[in-house]
């Protein structure tokens, strides 16, 4: 039993034993494990806490009359919470002063004029996203980057966006506070869309707007029944072959987050009811017109330039 306990206690001395020394302050193996598992529990504990604040927000969402947003700002800032407080609790496990702390931050900044601007900027532009809520998961976005598709996640430095193809991409928090951003479903859950098409010259164009109105109206999605939003058919142009014309229609907000699929299944309609009622779509057409003199003259010289013996015997 003694030869156990001299053994334990050869195991805790060394386990102490300081491995290296910052400042005033001294790492050991123990110390390391403890701020691991200081570092993990904080980990562990936001996660739960984050669960609980959800379920009970969800569960009194309407006698609290609160938004998603507002659900996820305060989930994600409780997460966050945790998580410095359990860095403070491991550093304090650690030996480490609040003078070291003012000397790690030293450090840090040193660090962020050195190479760390992108990430600092991305982390407070981070917390500025989740306070203004200018920017809520579930929008729809689309960035002067090109990138399209619904926000996922909003994370300290970086934001999840899922395209349609179920494509994550993940864009720095500071592309949404520097850049132009255009959020499709911010403040509204409608929106217009225009949808081009022709027909051939000669139509009833009183004809081709009901046919239109009508494919509009079979397309799940649609606005309808509201005086201040109507299907709408207007004509904008005199093409080279058609009349050119364009629906234009408000969505709800599952169209209005998959353009390509609305405009696909609007055109679709429209082909449909367009057919129906015989209204021709037309093909491309140009008239082309020849001077008989000229072309003459062309032959004539197309028929010398093949036979150079006749230009010889010239």
């Amino acid at each position: 039993m003694n030869e156990v306990l001299q053994a334990l206690s050869q195991i805790m001395k060394w386990v102490g034993t300081p491995l290296f020394s910052v400042g005033d302050a001294s790492f050991s193996f123990l110390g390391i494990i403890g701020l691991m598992a200081i570092l993990f529990g904080s980990w562990w504990a936001s996660s739960r806490l984050e669960d609980g604040i959800r379920r009970l927000m969800l569960s009194s969402k309407q006698s609290l009359r609160i938004d998603d947003s507002t659900i996820y700002a305060l989930m994600r800032l409780v997460r966050y919470a945790v998580w410095f407080g359990g860095t403070l609790i491991g550093l304090s496990w650690l030996g480490i002063s609040f003078e070291s702390l003012a000397l790690i931050g030293g450090a840090i900044g040193v660090g962020i004029g050195f190479g760390l601007q992108n990430i600092f900027s991305n982390f407070i532009s981070g917390i500025i996203l989740i306070f203004e809520k200018t920017l809520k998961v579930g929008d729809f976005v689309d960035l002067q980057t090109g990138v399209t598709g619904s926000v996922s996640e909003i994370a300290l430095r970086y934001t999840r966006v899922t395209t349609r193809d179920n494509v994550d991409v993940i864009v720095p928090n500071s592309e949404f506070v520097n850049g132009r951003v255009v959020n499709w479903s911010f403040n509204e859950k409608n929106r217009r869309i225009h949808v081009p098409f022709g027909v051939a010259y000669g139509c009833d164009k009183d004809m081709v707007r009901e046919a239109v109105i009508d494919a509009a109206k079979q397309v799940e999605g649609t606005v309808l029944n509201d005086p201040h939003r109507p299907i709408e058919v207007w004509l904008v142009a005199f093409g080279d072959s058609s009349l050119n014309f364009e629906l234009v229609v408000w969505v709800e907000y599952f169209l209005m987050t998959r353009p390509g699929k609305a405009q696909a299944q609007y055109l679709w309609a429209i082909e449909t009811k367009l057919r129906e009622r015989s209204i021709e779509i037309p093909f491309p057409q140009r008239d082309l017109h020849l001077r008989s003199g000229e072309l003459k003259v062309k032959l004539e010289r197309s028929t010398r330039a093949s036979n150079p013996g006749n230009l010889a015997q010239e």
